[in-house]
């Protein structure tokens, strides 16, 4: 394994990713002979592109309009290409053997594929050793967001792009802030204040909070200069080097979250065995008009999701930080095996499915916020907050495949020691044990 992502967090973290990446995209099929793993029959005589990829639910007839968009666009790499997709899936049902992002590892250094979605942590991973394909060279790589390219540029190699970026915010019910006399906070101390009203105004669990994406807070305090007019490069290379620390960068989104804690306003001990969606303040409190504020990513604003359709006026707004709200972000990435056996054809596949247009009909389906700079969609209402940060170049990623130290699923691990208990410094040790690691010192 790379030493990038230590087998001790890739396992665990994996369960956090993959329930995102599954949400995100996901293929249809049936039996390879595996029994985790499904094939759909092709046509012998054409040319065949096997992509691997995750499924969201057990029933690969169950309508999911991920699935559809990712659909549209491979049907158009059919036609225009003349091939066939085969898709081949790992299946939900399967997990207790093998977690998505260890059957990627394995497929991807045997080139049993050519074309896989795969998480951050597995770029990073693949893309160290040399096991992913060279995407730079591909027309729809030039037309990328400048931050998606460096968030998939493993060794000065862009291993991965994505069809979609997704952005985290926080979910705010405007109705009881109005009612509480509370603008929308914008910086920690704002953020603080306003949680300490709400609690004296009756609201128990200010924020509702899960095991996964608590990160997100210490994203964007932590990386808010670096991503919005610091030098990423030079950056980036000083923490590869062991030159600067993340636990520095960090420290303040931990003590801020310490805080949360402390005072009440996350109850830690719900949000540690919570899955997303769940637990105090999520879910039912949420959309009850219970609870003031959640986290969650776009697409659970979207009508018919999640938090699609709420009785009160809903507002989702970036994260706390000293530059004022901070959407976070994170994505998936398609990649190509560096042996695989239709290489050519995966590659030219990944042409037309990230081109432009594929990505315009992507994101309009999905209504989601699209990797190239030159694709943009409407978005419901509440979204437009969030949404006019990110058309506007104001965020920070969560996931960075030129780092290191894989980002998302390592914070979230160590939130969850703090969640558990553990201090701040304790949890800044982490982080330096895994540079360290990650550096070889």
């Amino acid at each position: 394994m790379s030493a990038r992502f230590p087998v001790r967090l890739r396992r665990t973290a994996a369960l956090a990713a993959v329930a995102l990446l599954c949400a995100a995209l996901t293929a249809c099929a049936s039996g390879e002979g595996a029994r985790n793993l499904a094939v759909q029959d092709s046509d012998a005589a054409a040319a065949v592109v096997n992509f691997f990829s995750p499924m969201e639910k057990a029933s690969p007839d169950a309508d999911n309009t991920a699935r559809t968009a990712s659909d549209l666009t491979m049907a158009m790499a059919e036609e225009q290409l003349g091939l066939t997709m085969a898709y081949r899936t790992y299946t939900a049902e399967d997990y207790q053997d093998k977690t998505y992002d260890e059957v990627c590892l394995e497929r991807v250094r045997s080139a049993k594929d050519d074309l896989y979605l795969l998480n951050a942590d597995v770029i990073v991973a693949l893309g160290a050793e040399g096991k992913l394909a060279d995407l730079s060279g591909l027309a729809c790589a030039q037309n990328l967001r400048e931050e998606v390219r460096a968030a998939n540029t493993v060794d000065g190699k862009l291993v991965a792009i994505p069809q979609e970026v997704v952005a985290y915010g926080l979910f705010v019910n405007k109705d009881i802030f109005k009612e509480c006399g509370l603008a929308v906070p914008s910086t920690p101390e704002e953020f603080l204040e306003a949680c300490r009203v709400l609690k004296e105004k009756g609201y128990d669990t200010p924020v509702g909070a899960n095991r996964w994406w608590l990160e997100t807070f210490v994203f964007a305090q932590a990386y808010a200069d670096l991503y919005n007019g610091g030098d990423i490069e030079a950056e980036v290379a000083a923490l590869n080097a062991g030159e600067a620390r993340y636990s520095d960068y960090m420290r303040p989104g931990f003590e801020f979250l310490k805080a949360l804690i402390d005072r009440g306003y996350i109850d830690a001990e719900d949000a540690l065995k919570s899955e997303a969606f769940e637990g105090a303040g999520e879910g039912d409190d949420f959309m009850a008009g219970e609870c003031p504020m959640v986290v969650a990513y776009w697409g659970a604003a979207n009508t018919d999701t999640a938090y699609g359709n709420p009785s009160f006026t809903m507002e989702v707004v970036g994260f706390p930080s000293e530059r004022g709200p901070m959407p976070v972000l994170s994505m998936t990435g398609y990649g190509v095996s560096a042996e695989a056996e239709h290489r050519d054809d995966a590659l030219a596949v990944m042409d037309v499915i990230l081109s432009d247009e594929a990505l315009q009909l992507y994101a309009e389906t999905n209504r989601v916020i699209s990797p190239s700079k030159n694709v943009a969609v409407d978005c419901v209402e509440p979204l437009r907050p969030l949404n006019d940060l990110v058309q506007a170049d104001t965020y920070v990623l969560a996931s960075n495949a030129g780092m290191d130290v894989e980002q998302w699923g390592s914070v979230c691990l160590i939130v969850r020691d703090l969640l558990a208990g553990a201090s701040v410094d304790e949890c800044m040790a982490k982080l330096d044990a895994l540079q360290d690691e990650a550096t070889g010192k």
